[in-house]
Order: structure tokens, then C-alpha cells, then sequence
């Protein structure tokens, strides 16, 4: 199933900050696959609006998901609502910020 390989491609694009996947800082808000377009469809939200890192991050989505033989096109749209807290990042994520000396 195409979704599923999209969450598995989310899981290894890390923030350009820390090494944490986007899905384990929480910041994919849905994923969707349109099979006639053969186009992924994302929500996705920052930490911040003024992160530094936005266009970079949707960057190596594209080209994560570009990599799947059954996707043609990625379209990302940033939400702001739901709002971005620390209680978005997954517990592996927050285990692996510690180690690196961030508070979460």
C-alpha cells in the first residue's frame, strides 16, 4: 500500500537541526495518496512560523517520496492548527533529544 510506504519514507527524514525524523517531532499533521493523480498529499506543521528550516524540510519530503516508483507528485500544505507543542514528539524522538543534551 503507497500510504504506508509514505509514512515508512517520513520516518528517515530527519529535521536539519536535530536528528530527529519529521515523524518523531510530530510535525506531519496527515498523509493522503490520490492513486489517479499518483500525487502523496501532506499536511504538515513547524515548531515555529519562522522556522529557519521550513523550505529545507519540505525539500527532502519531495525527494523521500519522488523516490516511490507509485508517486508523481507531493503536495505539502503548512498547517498552523492544530498548533505545534511538545507533546507532538514521540517518545523515541524524546529519548534521543535527551541524549544529545536537549531539554523536552
Amino acid at each position: 500500500m503507497v500510504e504506508a510506504r509514505i509514512w515508512e519514507a517520513l520516518r528517515h527524514v530527519e529535521d536539519p537541526e536535530i536528528p530527529v525524523s519529521v515523524l518523531g517531532m510530530g510535525l506531519i499533521v496527515s498523509v493522503a495518496y490520490d492513486s489517479e493523480a499518483r500525487r502523496a498529499d501532506l499536511e504538515i506543521t513547524y515548531t515555529a512560523m519562522g522556522c529557519p528550516a521550513m523550505d529545507f524540510i519540505q525539500d527532502d519530503i519531495r525527494e523521500a517520496l519522488l523516490a516511490d516508483p507509485d508517486i508523481d507528485s507531493v503536495e505539502i500544505e503548512v498547517v498552523w492548527d492544530p498548533v505545534w507543542t511538545k507533546d507532538r514528539i514521540r517518545s523515541d524522538a524524546r529519548a534521543t533529544m535527551r541524549e544529545l543534551g536537549i531539554a523536552v
